[in-house]
């Protein structure tokens, strides 16, 4: 696998770009598929991932401010992590990221999605 890294001085720093996808993405990322059986990113709507811990903790508002700002400016970043069992999707990472969505009244989210059992299911419930 290759890497690189970019340097730019202050005087080059970049304030806005624009990234076009070939599939339509309301964050703006392209969608991929995994013939291998791993995670797949996805945009899924918001009302079909359930949050079955969502009460156990509440987020930091300031947090969620600063991902609204981030999100309005260069759309997500990092998926948030959710688990399909059955058809049904189930987040239990992103919290923060998921709220400011659902503040800025965006429809979707991209997810990695990860495909499990109920026995899966059950051991993050825990």
């Amino acid at each position: 696998m290759a890497s690189f890294s970019l340097h730019f001085s202050p005087a080059y720093a970049f304030r806005k770009f624009t990234v076009r996808a070939t599939q339509e993405s309301s964050n703006g990322a392209p969608f991929s598929k995994s013939n291998s059986g791993g995670p797949v990113i996805l945009e899924i709507p918001l009302d079909k991932i359930r949050r079955p811990l969502m009460r156990t903790r509440a987020n930091d508002p300031e947090k969620v401010e600063e991902l609204m700002e981030s999100i309005q400016e260069i759309g997500l970043q990092v998926p948030i992590d959710v688990l399909e069992v059955d058809g049904m999707y189930y987040g239990f990472s992103g919290c923060h990221r998921y709220e400011a969505h659902q503040r800025l009244g965006l429809p979707t989210i991209r997810c990695k999605v990860r495909r499990g059992t109920k026995e899966t299911l059950r051991h993050h419930l825990r």
